[in-house]
């Protein structure tokens, strides 16, 4: 593959994209810029959601965003949901029941792309105070359909409480987690990094084969595995989780030091 080139750049955001300042080095937009004049496409997948993408389209200013795990695709240029595919208030009823009864002292909280909700007594650790984030009821907040849902303990260690989430969860909806806290993220069922990057390559006449996707952490799993069934190149950051390393084709240096630049550089002809 040493002369393989990308038709298409997907990149996670916070720990690969993103320095730990949440800047983007300048030789990072320098090597992307590089690509984009050569018609190369950039996808940001992230579980961000689209309220916190305004930064990143300063600097970008181009491409589409895989926003809440693959539920929500957004044009970066024109800042609009252009797909959304939500988990239903009938699954959000029965997940958040079923989890409670196995462990009564987790939290809840929803992101519904533009706006997010949580329990009173959930400890948002970012967007506190912000335009758009309010407490509310369970009963209120799993009414209407969600970008996604997030359960939170504030005592259990990550793994552990990611797999009992997964266990309770079933094929009810999809799990996974891209932080270092007790905090596990639910997506609708078959949604994930992996289905919505599909969706954007397929609007640019791309396949698997043809896309180089960046990340570091376990919510990266599912966009590496289908790229590197597909052919294409999967490349961790030197700090990504173990999980992640596992199913990685390659391996670049860390955020801090632009390690999706210096991959990229190496595929320039």
């Amino acid at each position: 593959m040493s002369d393989w080139q990308p038709r298409l750049i997907a990149s996670d955001m916070d720990g690969t994209l993103l320095r730990s300042d949440e800047s983007v080095g300048p030789a990072t937009v320098e090597e992307l810029e590089r690509w984009h004049s050569d018609g190369v496409p950039l996808v940001l997948a992230t579980g961000r959601p689209p309220r916190w993408m305004h930064g990143i389209r300063e600097v970008v200013r181009h491409g589409t965003a895989v926003c809440c795990n693959g539920a929500v695709l957004l044009d970066l240029g024109a800042m609009e949901i252009v797909d959304e595919d939500p988990l239903e208030p009938a699954a959000l009823e029965a997940i958040t029941a079923g989890l409670r009864r196995h462990e009564p002292t987790m939290w809840f909280a929803v992101e519904y792309g533009w706006e997010f909700r949580h329990e009173p007594v959930y400890r948002p650790r970012w967007d506190v105070d912000a335009p758009g984030v309010a407490a509310a009821g369970l009963d209120q907040m799993t009414a209407v359909p969600v970008a996604k849902l997030l359960a939170r303990h504030e005592s259990m260690g990550r793994d552990a409480f990611v797999r009992l989430v997964e266990d309770v969860v079933g094929d009810r909806g999809t799990v996974t987690n891209s932080s270092t806290d007790a905090l596990a993220e639910i997506s609708a069922p078959g949604v994930t990094k992996a289905s919505g990057l599909a969706k954007v390559a397929a609007r640019h006449g791309v396949g698997p084969e043809d896309v180089v996707v960046f990340g570091d952490m376990p919510n990266d799993i599912a966009a590496f595995e289908w790229v590197r069934a597909g052919g294409g190149r999967a490349v961790a950051m030197a700090h990504a989780h173990p999980d992640l390393l596992a199913v990685a084709t390659d391996v670049t240096d860390g955020n801090d030091e632009d390690g999706v630049a210096a991959f990229l550089s190496t595929l320039r002809s």
